[in-house]
């Protein structure tokens, strides 16, 4: 079983940045393909990163890309999402989530998930 803790969200003016974490507990997220999703009123959850454990390059849905980051600490247990440019748009709530071998990324696809983190854009 591994418990997902986000932190780090907020209340930022547009352009401004932001730097989510989510720490792994419980058991090591080694072996873990992670996820960042987001979720705004009234919407569905979408994937906005994705990093494999196996390596590669990370996935980033299109309206971030260049603007995000998506990294991993493993001696910390720990998962970053850098976000840049934040417009008020990117609104939502986060959430981190893990899985085995995601193909499809899907939030049916990650087994584990956090309870999420508030970011609020201001324009």
């Amino acid at each position: 079983q591994v418990q997902l803790a986000e932190s780090g969200g907020g209340l930022v003016q547009a352009g401004g940045s932001l730097r989510l974490s989510c720490a792994a507990s419980g058991r090591t997220f080694s072996g873990y393909d992670m996820g960042w999703f987001r979720q705004a009123p009234g919407k569905e959850r979408e994937i906005v990163a994705h990093i494999r454990w196996s390596g590669g390059s990370p996935y980033y849905t299109p309206s971030v890309k260049g603007r995000f980051t998506i990294s991993r600490d493993i001696a910390k247990n720990t998962v970053y999402l850098q976000m840049n440019g934040l417009k008020p748009e990117d609104t939502a709530v986060y959430y981190c989530a893990a899985g085995h071998n995601v193909r499809v990324l899907s939030a049916t696809n990650y087994n584990y998930w956090g309870q999420g983190t508030q970011v609020t854009v201001s324009s």
